[in-house]
């Protein structure tokens, strides 16, 4: 590339930045190699949705040469740990005189691959407890032997090469067979046998493991039948129990009920398994952040028949079933291993099993089932260990098609504009002020519709419900205000860069604060941005993420320097449609390939209360209705006034007229696209309620559109929509690279180099938005490595945060003539500190983050004036013509 040429005088070296006046065919075939370049670097092979999604291995396995089921397991200190358990030694079963034992011994393997040691003994032979992680130990919790059922609960610590026990509170009552899970720091205890000739029960137990051992709470009981070897799990604030068996008389019931339990609210029925099952490795695996797998189980099919096959007995379920707990639908999501070899009633362990009545340990992020029960009366001896893996997209020809047409686009709009441009700051900025009014109002629409609303905007949708709607239909309140207010004033002194309001109104100093605020926050913002779109890209189409960053970097950066404002502007234009293109074929694709249709999406989103617009109440840490409003109008408040890339488009018209009514195209632009993106969501959740098996358990929910978008659209259509997605990226990018060059070229350049030409002023300009991208670039591929989510609401939270101090200055300045220089600069950092304080706090709602932090300042920078008067004649600009 030859954009930047160093040229070097005798006096001193300087940096010239060099537009080449190449011919727009030239450009664009060199753009269109860069592109297909990119699109062939591939991070692997391609995936489709067919493919598993765990790797299932095999580890060292039990010692033991019979195997061993009903075992406690986990990990301590890095350590996998099995103790206890049962089998039929000499491979006896119970119709040739076999005997169940019972065993003690505590066997450690410290590494994947290495052997089994034995580490120290149970205080008896037992088997049959909940077994849980907690922190460096593995905490063991009732359980039994052929005569008792026990009540005691132990920790056992791996350390130096041996077991260390230390008890806990008992159990209110001996049990057998239950289940369990750790949620919160809370262990939570549910169903089993309290005694060996009793039947089961429905208890519900808690221990809190925080601030020191407690004793056990008894909790609203299990609804339902009395149950044992049920399947617990924890996910989303809540604890789940599927199945189980039902002892009646003797005779075993296998249930397929499902119950969640939240905490102050008691439990809620939720779906039925899809079949009765029982005794699956457990706790579920929370896989991604909205599914719950149960691996294998025993579904009845055969329990009153084991007498008769004995050892003919096929073995169990080895299904993967998938809890969705936002869609609440069950699928199948694979298979385990089973491999049933010709030998295997003399050679057991020479097959492969899915095991049942064993637990289901997380160790170094990989699922691990050690031993457990082959076939009735057969131990297994072999652990399997899954691995999880993230399938990737199914992008074809067509849809490569689609987005290099997309980036053609792009760069042709780019050229035609950069050979219109005058060679002034005032076109680089502000396109010479000959925009009109309606491609004014699309781009601010369009600057503000980034990839992070295009992807967590569906996403809020689909995990929760429309409460968040109200935060982007408020700018129809603030419009008029802006319109009213504020324009007027910004107009009327030719601004470039909103923060030189600050420097007439108050001084250097306040104007140098507000634009550093507003650097800071860009730049921070500029790498998110660009990481978190090219990570999704990546996921979902198997392009290299590297690749994703650099090609969306160079074109943005290539085109904002080309053409200024102006081809960023147009650009925006064009992206607007292709981005709310997308999403609508998404939205009429998903409604009319599911049954039910349009109808059956509004009918069953409705009866679910996913349609749900404000939540009552009087709370200030929740988003009930007035939290949102208020949050809402001055979020909005803060964006509109304060934010140097939507009030530099507005500056971009000829008038104050066509300026309000790109104001007013923005505002009512806004109405459609916040039902199109908050349908799409309740569309994605129809959608998968339906089509469960469709989606990636592993994925995150911020995931979920992007996902549908590879896996689900036709040839050409996934093309247009992830088209859409990098519009959204490169419409947020351009805009605050071309924003911050302004302002540090407006504020800071021209203040600290008062003798700069404007070619002088240009070329600075041109040269910074280079680094803007390459500063973005690097940012991005950063975070790549930090690996480092909802998205929305951490974006809000950096919003009220940064931005509303700065907009409390502005409203200082407006409406309240007597605060002072002095005064809103010491209320800015005063209202910064105790909005950190509040942030901190979780008593109150991020949305009313932008309340304390304008009305801070402003109240503050009055008080601090009243103090601090300051002699400095202060200018007080009339709003009205």
């Amino acid at each position: 590339m030859n954009w930047l040429r160093c040229r070097f005088s005798k006096k001193r070296p300087r940096v010239k930045l060099f537009i080449p006046k190449m011919h727009g065919m030239r450009m664009i075939k060199r753009v269109l190699v860069l592109v297909l370049c990119c699109f062939t670097m591939k991070s692997g092979a391609q995936h489709t949705a067919s493919d598993v999604f765990f790797n299932w291995t095999e580890t060292t396995a039990l010692p033991d040469a019979d195997g061993l089921a009903g075992s406690y397991a986990g990990v301590s200190n890095g350590a996998l740990i099995m103790a206890g358990g049962t089998n039929f030694p000499g491979n006896k079963r119970p119709w040739t005189e076999g005997v169940k034992t019972w065993y003690d011994t505590i066997w450690v393997l410290e590494k994947e691959g290495g052997s089994w040691k034995a580490a120290g003994k149970l205080p008896r032979p037992m088997g049959y407890g909940v077994s849980l992680t907690v922190g460096n130990g593995l905490l063991c919790i009732g359980g039994g032997d052929a005569t008792a059922n026990y009540k005691d609960v132990f920790l056992l610590t791996y350390t130096n090469g041996k077991v260390t026990t230390e008890n806990l509170p008992a159990l209110p009552a001996p049990v057998i067979n239950a289940c369990g899970v750790l949620f919160n720091g809370t262990v939570y205890v549910a169903g089993g046998i309290p005694s060996p000739t009793g039947g089961t029960t429905n208890n519900f137990w808690s221990l809190s493991l925080q601030g020191g051992a407690k004793e056990w709470q008894q909790l609203p009981a299990l609804p339902g039948a009395g149950r044992m070897l049920a399947m617990a799990g924890a996910m989303d604030g809540k604890v789940y129990v599927f199945g189980g068996v039902e002892l009646q008389q003797g005779l075993r019931k296998y249930l397929k009920d499902a119950w969640a339990y939240q905490p102050g609210q008691g439990w809620k029925r939720i779906a039925d398994l899809p079949y009765p099952l029982a005794a699956a490795p457990t706790p579920a695996y929370p896989a991604g952040q909205s599914h719950l797998l149960l691996f294998g189980g025993d579904d009845g099919a055969n329990a009153t028949r084991v007498a008769e096959l004995k050892d003919a007995h096929p073995g169990f379920s080895n299904n993967v079933l998938a809890y969705n707990t936002l869609t609440d639908a069950w699928s199948i999501m694979g298979a385990m291993p089973a491999d049933t070899k010709p030998d295997a009633v003399e050679n057991p362990h020479g097959s492969v099993y899915a095991p049942v009545t064993t637990p289901l340990v997380i160790w170094n992020n990989k699922v691990i089932l050690p031993g457990g029960e082959a076939r009735p009366a057969v131990r297994s001896k072999k652990v399997l260990v899954a691995s999880p893996q993230q399938p990737g997209g199914r992008f074809g020809t067509w849809d490569w098609s689609v987005i290099a047409i997309y980036f053609l686009l792009v760069i042709a709009i780019s050229v035609v504009v950069s050979r219109k441009m005058g060679d002034s700051t005032s076109d680089f900025f502000l396109g010479g002020q000959k925009i009109p009014w309606w491609a004014a109002g699309l781009s601010i629409f369009g600057s503000k519709l980034s990839a992070l609303t295009f992807i967590a905007i569906p996403a809020k949708a689909y995990a929760t419900d429309w409460v968040y709607i109200l935060n982007n239909l408020m700018i129809i309140v603030v419009a008029p205000i802006v319109t009213m207010f504020y324009l007027p004033y910004f107009r009327k002194l030719k601004l470039t860069s909103v923060y030189e309001y600050l420097q007439i109104r108050f001084d250097t100093r306040v104007k140098l604060l507000g634009s550093l605020t507003f650097v800071l926050f860009q730049l921070s913002r500029l790498g998110v941005v660009i990481y978190l779109p090219a990570l999704v890209l990546s996921t979902v189409t198997g392009t290299n993420i590297f690749a994703c960053i650099l090609l969306t970097t160079i074109v943005t950066t290539a085109y904002s320097v080309l053409g200024g404002i102006e081809a960023v502007v147009w650009t925006e234009v064009m992206q607007v449609f292709v981005l709310l293109g997308g999403a609508l074929v998404s939205f009429f694709f998903m409604a009319y390939n599911t049954d039910g249709g349009l109808s059956g999406l509004v009918q069953e989103a409705w009866q679910n209360d996913k349609l749900k617009v404000a939540n009552l109440g009087w709370s200030i840490s929740q988003p009930v209705l007035w939290v949102v409003l208020v949050g809402a109008f001055l979020t909005n408040l803060v964006t509109y006034t304060s934010d140097q890339v939507v009030v530099q488009r507005y500056l971009t018209t000829s008038t104050e007229k066509e300026a309000r009514r790109s104001i007013y195209t923005n505002a009512l632009m806004v109405i459609p696209a916040t039902f199109i993106f908050f349908g799409v969501g309740t569309a994605l959740w129809y959608f998968f309620r339906h089509h469960p098996g469709s989606l990636n358990p592993h994925g995150r929910t911020d995931d979920v559109f992007p996902w549908f978008i590879s896996q689900q659209l036709p040839a050409g259509l996934s093309g247009l929509v992830i088209a859409g997605l990098f519009a959204a990226t490169m419409s947020t990018i351009s805009s605050s690279m071309n924003s911050i060059a302004t302002v540090l070229t407006t504020d800071f350049y021209k203040t600290f180099r008062k003798t700069a030409t404007d070619q002088q002023s240009l070329r600075f300009a041109k040269i910074v938005t280079v680094f803007l991208g390459i500063i973005g670039c690097g940012i991005a591929m950063y975070l790549v490595y930090l690996q480092n989510a909802s998205i929305w609401d951490q974006y809000l939270k950096i919003i009220g945060l940064f931005g509303g101090c700065l907009a409390g200055m502005f409203a200082a300045g407006i409406f309240f003539p007597r605060i002072n220089s002095r005064g809103v600069f010491a209320g800015f950092i005063a209202s910064s500190i105790v909005l950190y304080f509040v942030q901190q706090s979780s008593a109150i709602s991020f949305f009313l983050y932008p309340l304390f932090a304008v009305v801070g300042c402003v109240l503050m920078g009055y008080l601090f004036s009243l103090i601090f008067p300051d002699k400095q004649r202060q200018l007080v600009v009339e709003s009205r013509a």
